[in-house]
């Protein structure tokens, strides 16, 4: 397969619906038409911006992936600047004709055009394919990003939280120090 059929451009409004299909894992839970419109705000937000891209690639002129790349730091504790290759997705039947590969070029040019030195990616900790993918081009593990909903993490937090004794309405610990008060008020003096 020869690269030159790879090409790739910023994103348009107009591509919106086909990206919302190719990131429909990584968008929020709703319908189609509001994941497309999701992608309409990022594409038309991201237009201006000089620290911001949202690339297409093409292949034989279909769209074919998509990356979105930020200039951001590694953390908002370690102020290392860095370009964060978001979601770089290939559609599956143009899998292993160089657009991932292209994809994360332009993550690279767009790291050397602004002077930064390193770029992360993060991909789907089940992906086999894409994590290797992303392991033969250098990029290691640095942190591993988990997400649940607020409900289940509260609900894990107050079941693990530790049970508080009453002793006729008080805490325990309440009703220890008052007896250990109690025990050096009477205690025989010398």
């Amino acid at each position: 397969m020869t690269r030159h059929r790879v090409s790739l451009r910023s994103a348009a409004p107009e591509d919106a619906d086909q990206l919302a299909d190719l990131w429909a894992d990584v968008l929020r839970r709703v319908d189609p038409e509001a994941q497309a419109a999701d992608v309409r705000s990022i594409i038309e937000r991201v237009r201006p911006l000089h620290d911001e891209r949202l690339i297409v690639a093409e292949y034989d002129g279909k769209l074919a992936g998509a990356v979105h790349l930020r200039a951001a730091t590694i953390t908002p504790l370690n102020l290392e600047p860095v370009v964060q290759t978001v979601s770089p997705h290939v559609f599956p039947e143009f899998r292993r004709h160089g657009v991932g590969r292209a994809l994360m070029e332009a993550s690279v040019a767009f790291a050397e055009e602004l002077g930064i030195a390193h770029v992360a990616t993060a991909v789907v900790a089940g992906s086999r394919d894409a994590n290797r993918f992303m392991a033969r081009l250098a990029l290691g593990p640095y942190a591993l990003l988990r997400v649940a909903p607020v409900h289940l993490v509260k609900s894990k937090l107050t079941a693990q939280r530790p049970p508080v004794v009453r002793t006729n309405g008080r805490p325990l610990t309440q009703v220890l120090a008052q007896r250990r008060s109690l025990r050096r008020t009477q205690a025989p003096t010398p």
